[in-house]
């Protein structure tokens, strides 16, 4: 919950606005200031204070505990210019919120973290546990200082600088592990979440004996508690008060499982117990090991004075899982490419694609991003680069024009991958979205894209499309229409929709949408010259009921309106 607090008619108008924006999501606390940041502070995971940010200082500064406890505060000025995050900008999310704020608001977002303003990963704001000399190591990071990455396996993390990695030799240390490791004054280790505990118990069982042989079997083979991901049982088990105690105790979820698909699991020490009581002869080994990975530790029995023990458990460690994220970049102009396409290419240590499009967004990547370009005619080749890298554990980021699913990158790539990495699908504005906003409205009813390139599919099979098309009365775009060596599939596509359409059907051609040397120009089925059009452009031909209405290209939505 974010608290708001305002002191004025004009912070209570801007707090008013936030609220609007965000129902359920924000509580307004009246009342004199100083009781309410208080309350505020005390129930709330952030605070926007409309309010100078000397005076949040003084009000805030007898609350404080601890990074990892205080709230994220955003303080936002009267005249609503600035949403500065004041406290809290990695952990209480702050840094987050005031970007959020000011979007809603319409102001300017001021961050001062050290690692946002320099575009590197904070540590803790990957998701994962972190310990150690956080402070140490990340300065080290920042003034470029080596430190030395020391990773048991790849994991898909950030990108980090040059300066950081297995041959950095002399300085800090950042370790990338589910052991317990001895660590330097001025050294960090970051928890993966690689271990599942597969967890079985009988029913009343205490959470505390749960918990304590969960801690004492990790302790015991040297693995870090704060790297167990998930708790995992049999579905029979997925109330059990005490194992749903020991999930929350961890933070972690928990994972069920039928006990038909666990009793097909081959696991060391199978049990008649367990067989009887829930319908398979292991839940704590074949749980943990139901997502795959490597047993590490076979199932453990509780040991509590005076009484049979009444939980088992079994630790596995899985594999990391690669990502790759399909990002469609938009038609062009940086204002259409979506703020998630944009994380996606700050979250990437590995970027694939096209040279022309690396070309559009290198500014946005952070520093240490390995890009690995290529020229035309290699989509195949990108396909199964980005794929690959992936599969080796790296964060990747594969790129393409417009929407990445839309005669693009995403369906080269998805029929290389298999189900062993993340796959993350970004949309973006499409060629015939941005063509159809300059031309005014054709695609205000049924509408379908056809690529006239038969480089992969045959002109019989697009012809056959075009024909149906045509039959029925859909509006029709047209992607890459004609190149130099492909000058007569337009002209045929234009004179199969001419047998069902009027010579004065309005049809738009547009090149470049959304680009600097951006064309367009309406005309008719009867006027449209092909040799005018190239593969940087899109033909748009209406259906029966398209319009040139004050020189726009208008498709009623056909539709009639309820009173």
């Amino acid at each position: 919950m974010i608290g708001l607090i305002s002191a004025t008619a004009a912070g209570a108008v801007a707090r008013d606005r936030l609220a609007a924006a965000w129902p359920g999501r924000t509580r307004v606390y009246e009342g004199p200031v100083r009781d309410a940041v208080e309350r505020a502070f005390a129930e709330c995971g952030q605070l926007v204070c409309f309010l100078a940010t000397g005076a949040v200082v003084r009000l805030v500064a007898p609350l404080l505990a601890g990074k990892a406890a205080d709230p994220g505060v955003v303080c936002v000025d009267e005249a609503q210019r600035y949403a500065v995050s004041l406290l809290g900008g990695h952990g209480g999310g702050a840094n987050l919120l005031a970007e959020q704020v000011a979007d809603v608001l319409g102001c300017e977002p001021v961050v001062t973290t050290a690692t946002d303003a320099t575009g590197m990963p904070g540590l803790d704001t990957l998701g994962w546990p972190v310990e150690g000399a956080v402070a140490s190591v990340t300065r080290a990071v920042l003034d470029g200082d080596p430190v030395e990455l020391r990773a048991d396996v790849v994991w898909p993390l950030p990108p980090l600088p040059a300066h950081v990695g297995p041959a950095a030799d002399g300085g800090a240390v950042l370790h990338v592990t589910d052991r317990i490791v001895d660590i330097g004054a001025g050294d960090a280790v970051l928890r993966p979440p690689s271990l599942t505990v597969g967890v079985g118990a009988s029913s009343g069982a205490p959470a505390d004996e749960i918990v304590g042989l969960i801690e004492e079997t990790l302790r015991d083979v040297g693995l870090s508690a704060l790297s167990v991901g998930e708790l995992a049982t049999v579905d029979a088990k997925a109330s059990e008060p005490g194992i749903v105690a020991a999930a929350g105790h961890f933070g972690v979820p928990l994972v069920t499982h039928a006990a038909e698909y666990l009793a097909d699991i081959d696991v060391p020490n199978p049990s008649e117990a367990p067989l009887a009581a829930v319908g398979t002869p292991s839940v704590a080994e074949a749980s943990a090991l139901a997502g795959g990975g490597q047993l590490l530790v076979p199932k453990r029995k509780s040991s509590p004075k005076g009484r049979a023990a009444m939980a088992t458990c079994a630790v596995v460690r899985r594999r990391p899982r690669g990502r790759l994220a399909v990002v469609g970049l938009g038609p062009g102009a940086r204002d259409l490419l979506t703020p998630r396409a944009a994380a996606e290419l700050r979250r990437a240590s590995v970027l694939v694609g096209l040279d022309q499009y690396v070309d559009q967004i290198r500014d946005l990547l952070r520093p240490g991003t390995r890009i690995l370009a290529s020229g035309l005619g290699a989509e195949e080749e990108r396909a199964r680069t980005a794929v690959a890298e992936a599969c080796a554990g790296h964060a990747v980021a594969l790129i393409g024009s417009g929407d990445a699913g839309v005669y693009a990158m995403a369906s080269p790539a998805l029929a290389e991958a298999s189900d062993d990495i993340d796959v993350v699908g970004v949309p973006g504005v499409t060629a015939a979205l941005a063509a159809a906003s300059i031309l005014g409205a054709p695609l205000g009813h049924d509408h379908v894209s056809i690529s006239l390139s038969d480089l992969h599919t045959p002109w019989e099979v697009i012809e056959r499309r075009v024909r149906a098309a045509a039959e029925a009365d859909i509006i029709v775009t047209f992607y890459n229409p004609r190149s130099r060596g492909r000058d007569w599939q337009l002209p045929k596509a234009l004179a199969i929709l001419a047998e069902h359409r009027a010579p004065d059907t309005p049809v738009g051609v547009v090149r470049n949408a959304s680009r600097p040397d951006e064309s367009s120009r309406m005309t008719t089925l009867a006027g449209v010259d092909p040799a005018t059009v190239d593969m940087m452009t899109v033909v748009t031909v209406g259906n029966t009921a398209t319009r040139d209405i004050a020189g726009r290209m208008v498709t009623p939505r056909g539709y009639r309106w309820q009173s």
